[in-house]
């Protein structure tokens, strides 16, 4: 039974995020996903900025919007800073042809955030990412992961974490 536990274990870390490390390369185009715009998404353009990356369920939308706001208000340097917003359209309920809509609209309304599609749950699986939820992850400019937190973030972990961007800018 320990040597179970503990293969599980192995196992699940191989999968899990690090902080510190570039994560493996995850590519969401067609059935998998991509962007709003049908083209694909790859996971190696995060780096060159500060990249805050939003994983996000459809139902779990609104959890961290006070933190979006935060950085919404924080105006960085766009050419030091991007956000990209991925939905898990495989964990709702929601049919994807209205998650699309909602989509294409955000995009249009923010158009320095990119909005991608996980059709397929494609980062639970490769990263480890929680499924059913609201995951935030900051990427430094080499594409290293400087934190990651799934959840809703308090307020002390919002004012850390837009610290964290501009110590990183």
């Amino acid at each position: 039974m320990k040597l179970l536990f503990t293969t599980l274990f192995l196992f699940s870390s191989l999968h899990a995020l690090q902080l510190g490390t570039v994560p493996p390369e995850v590519i969401l185009k067609g059935k998998k996903g991509g962007k709003v715009d049908g083209s694909a998404w790859n996971s190696s353009m995060l780096k060159d900025k500060v990249y805050v990356l939003f994983y996000v369920d459809p139902d779990e939308r609104n959890a961290n919007n006070t933190f979006s706001e935060a950085l919404k208000a924080e105006k960085f340097d766009l050419d030091k800073y991007g956000s990209v917003a991925i939905v898990n359209m495989a964990a709702t309920w929601m049919p994807n042809f209205a998650i699309e809509k909602k989509l294409k609209a955000k995009q249009k309304k923010y158009p320095t955030a990119l909005y991608v599609k996980d059709k397929k749950r494609v980062l639970v699986d490769q990263w480890g990412l929680a499924d059913d939820s609201s995951v935030i992850i900051v990427f430094s400019n080499e594409g290293k992961i400087l934190y990651y937190k799934d959840g809703r973030l308090s307020n002390d972990e919002i004012s850390k974490v837009i610290t964290l961007i501009y110590d990183n800018l």
